[in-house]
């Protein structure tokens, strides 16, 4: 019987075996995951990746910034791309470079992260996979917010990095300056196919029986324990997601992975209680050996059975850590179909979601020689119950966010309190 990966594969061949081969590219198991779920939501929502900036007033150029984010665009066939589904097959379909730049209005008394969140939430699922949003004090006298946005199945954390540094580069350059070559855009899209290429040879490598069984047995217990959303707990008037954050002092190199999981897991026992297995989820991997660094999505998910009970030791943690990365290549959907054939009622969805990120490998966004200040803007519609962020540097920093229609505000703090617990150094306290 053929591997999901290998099932893809043939039906990807067999829809651009014509005339398409050019226009249609394939996609990753990330990339799948994400083209799914979107076709699967009834408004089409994709999951996106905003990064919000500060500016001096005036700072921004809006129109060479869009001239720049095009000619960005147009150097990157992911940036060009838009996620679609064929003949129930995910696809990327390559186009040409279109970065809108929206300036949208504030309403009357509105800040302006209240602008850019409302904007935010029309976001149409057709449009292009990268796009900006302005909003500017017309009286000057607070910060330009600029928010770039990408579409998830484009990108992944170790593209972004990349799209900030020759966003900024792009910047620069003249407004004169011209799109790549009609060769260089060839060799360019060629680079990313046979990328994606690769990564789904390794994906199809991983996708064995043994690897089936090893996930079937790991994620056999596994159930979701999160309520399903309903809109009508959300408080008049209250923002669609709440969050919390802190900064622990630094450990002395970075906090090790399995101690972020086990922390993740104290979370989950004070939102969902003890005696579950619940399925965390986090980003793993990389581009595949041989390819070009292309940007894209090729970061899988991988799947932690966070028991919440009182949890094992951490080398016990770490052990079963380092058997799950010796099999993280499996797709995410031939885990999920692997888990339920074992008898799990896991239908996939995740009850929460672990990001980590050094904030010394990403570049600031300069604009014209002045440096924007990355902010959050809180309040945004989140896709999963809650999800937890790790930035490590000169300082621990962590936050949480979660959705108002499954998690309350109370139980939420609580977590999150487990959560910093777990991970501050012995005698010291949050600031």
């Amino acid at each position: 019987m053929l591997s999901i990966t290998s099932q893809y594969l043939a039906r990807y061949r067999h829809l651009t075996a014509g005339d398409r081969a050019d226009a249609l590219l394939p996609v990753t198991g990330a990339q799948r995951r994400f083209v799914l779920v979107r076709s699967l939501d009834p408004t089409g929502r994709p999951d996106v990746v905003p990064m919000f900036f500060a500016f001096p007033p005036g700072t921004v150029d809006a129109e060479r910034l869009r001239a720049a984010a095009c000619r960005l665009a147009a150097r990157h066939t992911a940036l060009r791309s838009r996620p679609a589904v064929v003949r129930g097959t995910p696809v990327l379909r390559a186009g040409e470079p279109d970065v809108p730049l929206v300036r949208p209005a504030p309403a009357p008394g509105e800040r302006p992260a209240d602008t850019l969140r409302r904007a935010l939430a029309t976001w149409d699922p057709k449009g292009p996979p990268l796009r900006l949003f302005l909003v500017r004090d017309d009286r000057g006298r607070a910060d330009d917010l600029l928010a770039v946005v990408l579409d998830h199945a484009v990108c992944d954390g170790r593209s972004l990095a990349r799209i900030v540094e020759e966003l900024g580069a792009a910047y620069a350059e003249s407004n004169t300056a011209g799109h790549p070559s009609p060769e260089e855009s060839d060799a360019e899209l060629a680079a990313y196919r046979e990328a994606v290429l690769l990564q789904l040879a390794a994906e199809e490598r991983a996708d064995t029986t043994e690897a089936a069984a090893y996930w079937a047995d790991r994620l056999r217990a596994v159930r979701e324990q999160a309520p399903q959303a309903r809109p009508e707990r959300v408080a008049d008037g209250a923002l669609p997601s709440g969050s919390a954050e802190a900064r622990l002092p630094a450990h002395e190199d970075t906090v090790p992975f399995p101690d972020l999981l086990d922390a993740c897991r104290a979370a989950a026992r004070a939102l969902y209680g003890p005696g579950n297995v619940v399925p965390l989820g986090y980003p793993w991997g990389g581009r595949p050996a041989g390819a070009e660094p292309v940007v894209g999505c090729f970061l899988n998910t991988v799947v932690f059975p966070a028991a919440t009970g009182h949890g094992p030791a951490p080398e016990v943690t770490a052990d079963a850590w380092w058997d799950d990365l010796d099999r993280a290549d499996a797709p995410f959907d031939a885990v999920v179909s692997a888990a339920r054939s074992a008898g799990s009622g896991w239908t996939g969805r995740l009850d929460g979601l672990l990001t980590v990120d050094d904030d010394r490998r990403r570049p600031p966004l300069r604009l014209g020689g002045v440096e924007g200040r990355e902010i959050h803007v809180d309040g945004r519609t989140v896709r999963g119950p809650f999800a937890v962020s790790v930035t490590q540097g000169a300082e621990l920093r962590l936050r949480m966010v979660w959705d108002r229609a499954v998690l309350d505000d109370a139980t939420a703090h609580e977590a999150f309190a487990a959560l910093a617990d777990a991970l501050r150094p012995p005698g010291r306290t949050v600031d």
